[in-house]
């Protein structure tokens, strides 16, 4: 019988350590490259450049500059679905006052981050598909959103789907047309109530004075 080699257990967890580390430190030079020149802006050399590595040597922790936007696109998404918990924990109880709740922390988010908010909701990057792995965290907060509505009374999904798009096109407008303004922002409550409204949710904000 063979003997078996001993193994430093230390010595294993200090390199996994150590590979943790590097890849930490790759994506957080990918997320900086690509706040500075947008997503299809990233290259291999200027990320290696960053982390004092050549191109090449990246592969040894990414198989692929797809594989690093495939982490970037889950660890955004796992963010999210942070905030998400702890905002939801206090959602009012109302359908209404819980759509204003979660517009305005989907709202926030995404206009903190334009690359962020591209590489979680648009498709720019050629040929880019998330793992399942990725995109699970996506999967888990939708599901959530959709309960919590149903949870206070949402007879009809589409109508939350709807709501979604109202959001994302106010998103959409301000990171466009607005992006160091206000204007999109102020329009969100409003755009809420109407689409409340146009449900027949019961009123549980006061209505804007129109003058």
């Amino acid at each position: 019988m063979l003997d078996t080699p001993n193994v430093d257990r230390s010595d294993v967890d200090r390199r996994a350590r150590r590979r943790e580390s590097t890849r930490r430190e790759i994506l957080d030079a990918a997320w900086e490259v690509a706040r500075e020149s947008g997503l299809t802006g990233v290259t291999l050399r200027d990320v290696a450049e960053r982390v004092g590595m050549r191109a090449p040597s990246l592969y040894s922790h990414f198989e692929s500059k797809h594989a690093i936007y495939d982490a970037m696109f889950g660890e955004a998404w796992a963010d999210y679905e942070r905030v998400t918990r702890v905002e939801g924990a206090g959602a009012p109880d109302d359908l209404r006052g819980a759509a204003h709740a979660m517009s305005r922390t989907f709202f926030d988010f995404a206009v903190a981050d334009h690359a962020r908010y591209q590489l979680m909701n648009e498709r720019v990057v050629p040929g880019f598909e998330p793992s399942a792995e990725s995109y699970a965290p996506a999967v888990r907060v939708l599901e959530a959103t959709y309960a919590v509505a149903a949870e206070r009374g949402l007879a009809d999904p589409d109508d939350l789907t709807i709501l979604l798009a109202i959001i994302g096109g106010l998103v959409a407008q301000h990171l466009a047309n607005d992006p160091d303004g206000d204007r999109y922002e102020r329009l969100l409550p409003r755009a809420v109530d109407i689409w409340a409204d146009g449900i027949g949710l019961p009123r549980t904000t006061p209505e804007k004075d129109p003058a």
